[in-house]
Formats: C-alpha cells, sequence, structure tokens
C-alpha cells in the first residue's frame, strides 16, 4: 500500500489499515524518524476500553449482574 504526502503535509492512512487498528479522529501517535530515513509511526492512545474484558474475568469472587425491574409506564407529557 502507498499514499502521499498532501501540501498541508498530511498523510492519509489507507481504510484497510484503519480499520485493522481500529484507529479512530483523535487517536494520539508518535512519529520517530531512524537512521536510514525511514519514519515509524506509533500509537499511543488506547482504543476505548482497552483491557476492560481482561479486568472483569480477573474478579476474584463469582459475580452476577441482577435482571432490571421492567418499568411499562408511558413517559409524562412535555
Amino acid at each position: 500500500m502507498t499514499t502521499v504526502l498532501s501540501q498541508k503535509g498530511q498523510i492519509v492512512l489507507p481504510g484497510p489499515v484503519r480499520q485493522q487498528l481500529h484507529l479512530h479522529a483523535g487517536d494520539d501517535f508518535e512519529v520517530f524518524v531512524e537512521d536510514d530515513d525511514s519514519i515509524t509511526l506509533r500509537r499511543i492512545s488506547q482504543p476505548p476500553n482497552h483491557g476492560l474484558v481482561d479486568l472483569l474475568l480477573a474478579c476474584p469472587a463469582p459475580f452476577e449482574i441482577p435482571a432490571r425491574d421492567r418499568d411499562d409506564s408511558e413517559p409524562p407529557a412535555l
């Protein structure tokens, strides 16, 4: 895959790359220039809920989520 540097100095990451890495507008990156003039781009922001499943699975005791009471009442008229 290739991309082009715009006149504003912007580079567009191809859609398949953004989808594979779950990248979104506003994600933060570090930019490094290597000795061979190559550029390394590294994401420093974490995706939303990163590690949440691992945290929940590490719970030391079993837990249940209680059923919610159903509210069939009509909302108040405005």
